[in-house]
């Protein structure tokens, strides 16, 4: 993949990515850290595409200004969990402890990071197993196996044979966001699309869907933005 810086400042960074797919120029900028890629048709020059983005710059330049800066865990921060601000403290003992507004976290700082992300997906695996049980015996469907992941690109998955994938950063989300996630993915137990008898089944079990679809549209990347590492 080759690259196109536009000079100005600062400078930005465009990613060209050819494709065989692509019959137009098409700009994205991640809102997750303000990458910008631009697909372009195989045959299409750099000279084109160069003058493409200088008539897009102005677009360009207030999309990646509007991106918000990574956070990373630490003593201090303050994250969500179910969708409440949680300051991380430093604490005592072994594992860490959740109280109302703060996590405890003990060991060294530089620690918190992997702790609090460890404590997360144990979180996130019990929430999501109990709102999973609870939809597969309103919907009257068996599932698989469950694991967490930390996809990018969606929430949640289910394959053919039942088996459920979710993202553990749900868990940051409103609880209701969370169990909406869960819903979704067992509907497709019984409708393996997205069509209207799909959108039926999850209104169904979950009649405020739509809110928490649009939760996830408009707050969703932010929760990406969490570095633990």
């Amino acid at each position: 993949m080759s690259e196109i810086i536009l000079s100005g400042d600062p400078p930005v960074t465009v990613s060209l990515r050819r494709s065989a797919r692509a019959r137009r120029l098409s700009l994205r900028v991640s809102r997750l850290d303000g990458r910008v890629t631009l697909s372009l048709p195989l045959r299409l020059g750099e000279r084109e595409a160069l003058g493409f983005l200088r008539e897009k710059e102005s677009w360009i330049r207030d999309h990646v200004a509007a991106c918000g800066p990574e956070k990373r865990v630490v003593p201090g921060a303050v994250l969500p969990f179910l969708g409440r601000p949680t300051e991380i403290v430093t604490g005592q003992g072994r594992a860490a402890r959740l109280w109302p507004g703060r996590l405890e976290v003990p060991g060294r700082p530089e620690q918190a990071g992997a702790k609090v992300k460890a404590f997360l997906r144990l979180e996130a695996q019990m929430r999501l197993r109990l709102a999973c049980d609870r939809y597969a015996a309103a919907l009257g469907v068996p599932y698989g196996r469950l694991s967490l992941r930390d996809p990018r690109s969606r929430w949640g998955s289910c394959t053919s044979e039942g088996n459920l994938m979710f993202s553990w950063r749900l868990v940051m989300a409103p609880e209701a966001v969370l169990d909406y996630v869960a819903a979704h993915e067992l509907a497709h137990r019984l409708e393996m699309n997205h069509s209207e008898r799909f959108w039926a089944h999850v209104a169904r079990i979950c009649p405020d869907h739509r809110a928490h679809r649009a939760w996830l549209r408009q707050e969703g990347e932010t929760l990406h933005r969490w570095q633990f590492g």
